[in-house]
C-alpha cells in the first residue's frame, strides 16, 4: 500500500471536504475519527447553503460568495464518484419581509447585489402573488428571493464524501497513528483544547436543535423567516432549525425550545401545519472566538494544520474551505483571508 500523504482528524464536514479535494488532486488520505463520518453537528438535519447580506463586503463575505458558487460542480463531482446524492440543490431562498423600513432595504440590496455577485445570482423583491402557495408570511405582501441559497441534507453529504473517498482509495478509519501532513478538523474537541491550552476561550460549543418533517414540498426554495430556517430536502423531507443555546445541561436531547422553533416554522409558513414530525435532533457545533472559520497554521501542533469553527456556515464554505486548505498543505501556497487565521481567535 502507499505511504499516507495527509492524515486528518475528524470526520466532519470539513475534515471530508479537505479530504476530498486533496484525494481528487492525487493525495494519499486517510481520515480518522473515533466516532466514524458525520458523527458530530455534520451529522445534522438542516442544511442551508445560504449567503450573507450583499452590502459591506468583506473577505468573509467573498470568501463564502467564491464558496456557494463552487458548491454545485464540488457536490456533483461527489455524488458521481461515490454513486450517494447529497440531496444538493441551488433553489434559492425566500424571506418575508416586515415593514416598509425593511422593504426600503431590500430593494437597495438589488443592487448591490447585481455588483458584488457579479451577475451570477439575484436578489429580488418579489410580491408573495408571484411566489404562489410555497409563500411565507409576509406583513408587507412581498417576499426577498434570491437564487444563491442552496439546500443539501448535511448527513447525506457526509455519507456522499465519506462513499466518495472510498471509490478513490482514501481511507476513513477510527484509529491511526499520524503520518504525512496532519490536518485536525475536530470540531469542538479541538477549541476546547484550545482553550485549555490557552487558559482562555478560544472558541465554545453552541448547541442547536432541529427536526424533520414528513412533507413532500417539491423542489422549491428554502424559508427563512423568523430567525428559523425551513428546508424541503430531495427526499420528500422538510428540515426545521435550528435553536443557538451557549448554555445547555445535555448536548443530545431536544426540549421545548425545539418545540418554539416549531411554533414559528408553521407560523411563517402555514401549509405545514399537521406534518408529522419524524425525527428530532440536536448537537453541539464549534464557533471560534472570531465568529470566523478558524484555518492555517495549528497554534498546539507545529507543523500541523487547523480547520475549525464553521459554526452555522460549515457547509457553505466547505468547499473553498477545501481548496484553500488542499493548496496550503499540498503546494504550500497560502490564500487563507487574515480573517480566518487562528491568531484572530486567539
Amino acid at each position: 500500500m502507499a505511504s499516507i500523504d495527509i492524515t486528518i482528524r475528524g470526520a466532519g464536514i470539513f475534515g471530508l471536504s479537505i479530504a476530498w479535494i486533496c484525494a481528487r488532486r492525487g493525495a494519499q488520505v486517510r481520515v480518522v475519527d473515533p466516532n466514524g463520518p458525520g458523527a458530530g453537528s455534520s451529522g445534522g438535519l438542516v442544511g442551508a447553503l445560504a449567503p450573507h447580506v450583499p452590502e459591506n463586503w468583506n473577505a468573509k463575505k467573498g470568501f463564502q460568495f467564491d464558496s456557494l458558487l463552487l458548491a454545485e460542480p464540488f457536490w456533483r463531482d461527489v455524488e458521481a464518484t461515490g454513486g450517494v446524492s447529497p440531496g444538493y440543490a441551488r433553489l434559492g431562498r425566500l424571506q418575508p419581509i416586515s415593514d416598509d423600513k425593511a422593504l426600503h432595504l431590500a430593494r437597495g440590496r438589488e443592487a448591490s447585489a447585481q455588483a458584488l455577485w457579479q451577475g451570477k445570482a439575484e436578489w429580488s423583491v418579489r410580491p408573495v402573488s408571484e411566489v404562489g402557495n410555497w409563500s411565507p408570511a409576509s406583513p408587507t405582501g412581498y417576499v426577498i428571493h434570491d437564487t444563491l441559497t442552496a439546500r443539501m441534507h448535511p448527513r447525506r453529504a457526509c455519507a456522499a464524501l465519506s462513499a466518495a473517498l472510498t471509490a478513490l482509495g482514501a481511507q476513513i478509519v477510527t484509529e491511526a497513528e499520524d503520518a504525512g501532513q496532519v490536518l485536525h478538523a475536530t470540531g469542538v474537541h479541538g477549541l476546547e483544547e484550545l482553550s485549555r491550552a490557552f487558559r482562555k476561550t478560544v472558541g465554545n460549543g453552541v448547541k442547536g436543535q432541529a427536526a424533520l418533517l414528513r412533507f413532500n414540498a417539491g423542489e422549491v426554495p428554502q424559508i427563512f423567516a423568523d430567525a428559523v430556517h425551513v428546508v424541503p430536502h430531495a427526499d420528500g423531507t422538510v428540515a426545521i432549525g435550528s435553536t443557538s443555546e451557549r448554555d445547555y445541561d445535555d448536548p443530545g436531547t431536544t426540549d421545548d425550545a425545539l418545540d418554539e422553533v416549531l411554533d414559528r416554522a408553521t407560523r411563517a409558513l402555514p401549509v405545514l401545519h399537521g406534518a408529522e414530525v419524524i425525527e428530532r435532533w440536536a448537537g453541539v457545533r464549534p464557533r471560534s472566538r472570531s465568529r470566523a472559520p478558524m484555518l492555517g497554521a495549528h497554534p498546539l501542533h507545529a507543523g500541523q494544520f487547523i480547520a475549525n469553527g464553521g459554526f452555522k456556515i460549515g457547509f457553505g464554505m466547505a468547499p473553498k474551505v477545501a481548496q484553500v486548505m488542499t493548496d496550503l498543505m499540498l503546494e504550500g501556497k497560502d490564500e487563507i483571508p487574515a480573517e480566518f487565521r487562528p491568531e484572530k481567535s486567539l
